[in-house]
């Protein structure tokens, strides 16, 4: 009996490792299977993620390799062709004949695409000046300064550039988030229920359209300035002269503020005199009157003198 039941421990105890044996087993062949299944799938991800990525950077460089230079998304092209210049223009010339200069300086501004903005002359024979305002092309701009200086003697000439081609890339970003936000509130506003949320709305519309608006006169008055440039021309005359120095030239200069002192005084004596003849009249004889009677003897009747009282004596 004691050997059959050791005998029977023993089979049962075989058997229970055998059991835990293979089901150890199948939990290891499990694991081993997930984590194969899961790193076959993250190869997978990974080998399509790459290919993508892969693509898209030969995709990349073949754009970036056909696209000229500086023209990323959202940067400014840096050729000199594409950037917004402003070209400001000073300049004076000594002519013969002011008007007849002024009118050839006009034809040629106009030929080349441009008008006149401004024009203001004085006419003195020959100190005759006229300084003009025109507004030219860009692209026509140095051709019309050479052509108006050839008018005449260049005294001096200034040139002006400014470059606004990060603002005006700046002020086009702007722009575009502003209306957004424009649309944005015009959809809030639609949906509003309240008339509180009505007129909080509506005034920030207001608001939002109101900065747009602003934004996009500054676009517009940059357009301007760089689609058209800006020209000043002084035209003077023979004797009109910055640079003469000397005896003679202070004599002159003398002589003409002597000349417009006396006809500055002469003009203020010609409308005084109405006032001096209107009330000086009738002051100079009230003084001739009043001077008569003071030289005038006067009339009252003389007073006798009385007599001499004589001195009395007092007794001895």
């Amino acid at each position: 009996m004691t050997t059959m039941g050791a005998g029977m421990d023993g089979q049962v105890g075989r058997r229970r490792g055998a059991l835990l044996a293979a089901t150890t087993l199948a939990a290891a062949l499990a694991l081993t299977g997930c984590g194969a299944g899961d790193s076959g799938a993250q190869d997978s991800a990974g080998t399509a993620a790459e290919a993508p990525a892969a693509n898209g950077g030969e995709v990349g460089r073949d754009a970036a390799a056909g696209a000229p230079e500086g023209a990323g998304a959202g940067a400014p092209d840096l050729r000199v062709d594409q950037r917004a210049i402003i070209y400001t223009g000073r300049m004076r010339v000594q002519v013969d004949d002011v008007d007849s200069a002024a009118r050839e300086a006009t034809a040629v501004a106009t030929q080349a695409g441009g008008f006149v903005g401004g024009d203001q002359r004085r006419s003195a024979d020959a100190d005759a000046v006229a300084e003009l305002e025109l507004r030219v092309p860009a692209a026509k701009f140095n051709g019309v300064v050479e052509e108006i200086a050839k008018l005449g003697r260049q005294q001096s000439r200034q040139i002006d550039t400014q470059d606004v081609t990060e603002e005006t890339v700046d002020l086009e970003a702007r722009i575009t988030s502003q209306r957004a936000r424009v649309e944005s509130a015009r959809r809030l506003l639609s949906r509003a229920t309240s008339i509180t949320d009505l007129v909080s709305l509506e005034n920030e519309l207001g608001r939002r359209e109101a900065d747009l608006a602003s934004l996009e006169a500054k676009k517009r008055r940059l357009a301007d300035l760089t689609a058209l440039s800006t020209i000043t021309v002084s035209l003077a005359g023979p004797a009109a002269k910055d640079t003469e120095t000397g005896f003679l030239v202070g004599l002159r200069g003398g002589w003409k503020a002597f000349v417009v002192s006396m006809t500055v005084l002469l003009t203020v004596l010609g409308a005084l005199l109405p006032w001096l003849v209107a009330l000086g009249v009738p002051l100079v004889a009230l003084l001739v009157v009043l001077r008569r009677r003071r030289k005038s003897p006067a009339l009252v009747a003389p007073v006798s003198a009385p007599p001499p009282v004589p001195a009395t004596r007092s007794a001895p």
